[in-house]
């Protein structure tokens, strides 16, 4: 089992026509949606407003071949949004989230005996830029700790919610410290690294048995794992839309390498698991919105 705890939001796409789409959306939401898609036995936590659109996401999430969609209801806060701005197929963000209901994950009213142990926990990053968020990661960390679970973390920096690197970095340290299985972007390593070169940002994050991986659009994906490394090629496609490919792409990685201790992988699961990461994040980026439900 792997249990995903994040955000669940709308993804609000403009069109130059004026058209506005409203999409399921989040991170840790859509890893989790295609975790699922590729066999995975998955369950989502999570937190939404108890209005329209909130109302409208628990739908689409029980549409999905999720084992446990647990989302909350928030009676005091609205839904969270993300408005997205397409340029050839590449995906900028803002925000509206001002004591929105991703962040506000009731860690106590996850009822976790139903998962049993999970094999992963995924973690969200949205919630760190807000204290009672980074308050739950805490908590998830702790719960990690105590079972042994494999924590797995998508860095997924959004320069609209952390525009202070500085500040990003602080956030974010607990988590990078604990996980297991981290995930950049190419960008994201050298952000958080502070070095220009791959190979020198990746040992920044140097742990034994932990699984590096780094995403790098068009030219594949990368991996190191106590001293091996290597780039796995993806096929060529012409982008729609990039929302939710780096999201595909882990949900996929995840739902291969499921069930297998990180210190147990040997190399060839990885090269496999990346291959298939890879071919569903070219997938994803041929239709708008960073799922199909």
């Amino acid at each position: 089992m792997i249990v995903s705890i994040g955000e669940i939001l709308a993804d609000i796409i403009f069109y130059d026509n004026g058209k506005l789409d409203c999409n399921v959306g989040g991170a840790p939401f859509n890893v989790a949606v295609n975790c699922a898609a590729n066999g995975g036995d998955v369950a989502f936590a999570g937190r939404v407003g108890n209005d329209v659109i909130g109302r409208y996401l628990i739908d689409m999430a029980l549409q999905t071949g999720l084992k446990f969609a647990d989302i909350q209801k928030d009676d005091a806060r609205n839904t969270t949004l993300a408005f997205v701005s397409l340029d050839n197929g590449e995906r900028s963000f803002s925000f509206f989230r001002r004591d929105t209901a991703d962040y506000n994950v009731n860690f106590d009213e996850i009822n976790f005996k139903k998962y049993g142990k999970p094999d992963i926990l995924h973690l969200g990053s949205l919630m760190l830029s807000e204290k009672t968020g980074r308050r739950l990661a805490d908590r998830i960390i702790e719960k990690v700790d105590a079972e042994n679970i494999v924590l797995s973390f998508d860095v997924n920096l959004r320069p609209d919610l952390f525009p202070d690197m500085a500040k990003a970095r602080e956030y974010y340290a607990p988590v990078l410290r604990r996980a297991d299985i981290l995930k950049f972007s190419e960008e994201e390593i050298y952000a958080f690294s502070g070095k220009n070169n791959l190979s020198d940002a990746a040992q920044t994050f140097f742990r034994q048995d932990r699984l590096l991986l780094v995403t790098m659009g068009s030219r594949g994906s990368a991996y190191f794992f106590n001293g091996k490394s290597g780039v796995v090629p993806t096929r060529k496609v012409v982008p729609v839309d990039t929302t939710g490919a780096g999201d595909a792409f882990f949900g996929a990685v995840l739902a291969y390498i499921a069930g297998k201790k990180p210190g147990d992988l040997c190399e060839r699961d990885i090269l496999v698991a990346l291959e298939k990461g890879n071919e569903c994040g070219a997938k994803t980026t041929l239709f708008k919105g960073a799922l199909k439900i």
